[in-house]
Formats: C-alpha cells, sequence, structure tokens
C-alpha cells in the first residue's frame, strides 16, 4: 500500500483510488453528479472537475505504440480493421533490436520526432509499462489513454488482449464492436 504524508495527514493511494473507481461506477449507473457527492462526502463541483480531468477525447484520429509484445500480429490486425492510422508495435526483440541500430543521436532525433507526430493525433493509446505511460502521458498529455502491462522495467513480451484492445478503440471511436 502505498502512503504519503501531507503535513499531519496520512494520504492512501489505494483508498483514493477505490474512492474514484466507485464515483465512476455511481456515475455510470445513472446517478447525478448531486448525488454521487452526497453519497461520497464531497462537492458536487469536484464530480465535475473529476470528470473533466479523466476524460478521454471521443472520435479523431487515433494512434497506438506498444512494447513489448508477445502478440504483436495479432495486435496489428486489430489496428488495421478498426482504422488505427498509426501503429508503433514491438516484441522485445524488435525494440532492443531497433534502439541497438541507431546511434544515440540518430535515436534520440527519432524520439523526438515520433514526440512531434504523436501531437498531430487526436488519442494515443500507449502499451506499455507504469513509467512509459506516466513519461507518455508527461510529454503528450490528456490525449494519452494507458493500458499498462506491467511495472517497468518489463523484461519479457507480455500478450494484450486484442478484445480489450478492440473495445478501448471502439469506444474511443464511439462505436460499438
Amino acid at each position: 500500500m502505498d502512503f504519503y504524508r501531507i503535513g499531519d495527514k496520512l494520504i492512501s493511494t489505494e483508498k483514493a483510488v477505490r474512492t474514484l473507481e466507485r464515483i465512476f461506477q455511481l456515475r455510470a449507473s445513472g446517478m447525478s453528479q448531486q448525488e454521487v457527492a452526497n453519497r461520497v462526502g464531497c462537492d458536487r463541483t469536484f464530480i465535475s472537475r473529476l470528470e473533466t480531468m479523466a476524460e478521454v477525447r471521443k472520435g479523431g484520429s487515433l494512434a497506438v505504440i506498444g512494447f513489448p509484445l508477445a502478440n504483436v500480429e495479432e495486435i496489428k490486425q486489430v489496428c488495421d480493421t478498426l482504422g488505427v492510422e498509426y501503429t508503433l508495435l514491438l516484441n522485445d526483440k524488435e525494440r532492443w533490436e531497433f534502439v541497438e541500430s541507431m546511434s544515440g543521436q540518430q535515436l534520440l532525433n527519432w524520439l523526438m520526432e515520433l514526440m512531434s507526430d504523436m501531437r498531430l493525433y487526436d488519442n494515443v493509446i500507449v502499451i506499455g509499462s507504469d513509467m512509459r505511460i506516466r513519461l507518455a502521458e508527461a510529454i503528450l498529455g490528456d490525449m494519452v489513454i494507458g493500458l499498462e502491462i506491467g511495472k517497468s522495467p518489463i523484461k519479457e513480451d507480455i500478450y494484450i488482449s486484442p478484445q480489450k484492445l478492440t473495445q478501448v478503440i471502439t469506444t474511443i471511436r464511439g462505436v460499438m464492436p
């Protein structure tokens, strides 16, 4: 369990996450912002701000970046079928071969270009470790939708459910699978 000491308060991240999940579940079940606020003991404006902070843009262009994946071809097929405009999917071996094929300067230039290119998309799904997702969010902001496949460092290929990715993409696109 992660705790933070803030002044005289001891804050539990697990409790905060459980509360956020409860708020979203209650809102998704049809309760109004005011009803949820009353139920969890906060102001209605907090619920509104929370929804705004967590909102994902629907529709628009989409990129998917993921590594190290055990089922690259299967995930590429999902992306192709659903009309994803840009995909960069690698297994662990491909990832390291790619990195080792460039000088440090070439790799840095490529990464800078990739970050610039990703800003052209409305949403970027990042499939990767907790650290990689946080880094993408820090660089690209709220356009990032993270699908965490493990804690960093990930040293082996990880299987991601094609159905889960399909659900995320179709939800973003505003269409049913």
